[in-house]
């Protein structure tokens, strides 16, 4: 009987870490490590540890609200560490952990991707949208006499 329960609870397990089943705990994490600026802060983390200032610098477009939201997201997940030191003004810096470290060329590929094919997307994308259009323009039948 012991065999059957170890395979039932190897079964469960295994499944308990599906991202592909909703249940699975893993998709809110899989959710989390894909936000676009968790990807970006962990690329700028790759040279070392960086101040709040620096990092809201660095990237462009964040809102310093949205910042402060991913980088506590990636404190709260153990991707980063807080140091806040007390000069005048209080000093905040933030590094990689081994965690986080462990991302980092998974993040940089990610990033390089985005670069190196961003045009092809574009070009893909503008494909899509005028395809939908022509589709949609075309000009729709009317039923046969005698069909609904």
């Amino acid at each position: 009987m012991t065999t059957r329960i170890t395979a039932v609870e190897k079964s469960a397990a295994k499944e308990a870490y599906d991202a592909f089943l909703a249940s699975c705990p893993s998709r809110q994490l899989f959710s989390t490590l894909t936000d676009k600026w968790l990807l970006l802060v962990l690329n700028a983390l790759a040279g070392g540890a960086r101040r709040y200032s620096e990092l809201n610098r660095l990237m462009a477009g964040v809102s310093p609200k949205m910042l402060t939201q991913t980088l506590r997201s990636m404190e709260r997940n153990g991707i980063v560490t807080r140091t806040v030191e007390p000069t005048v003004p209080v000093t905040v810096t933030y590094e990689a952990t081994d965690l986080g470290r462990s991302l980092f060329s998974v993040a940089e590929q990610f990033k390089a991707w985005a670069e190196t094919n961003f045009d092809a997307v574009s070009a893909a994308r503008e494909h899509y949208d005028s395809a939908k259009l022509r589709h949609s323009a075309r000009p729709t039948r009317s039923p046969s006499p005698g069909r609904p």
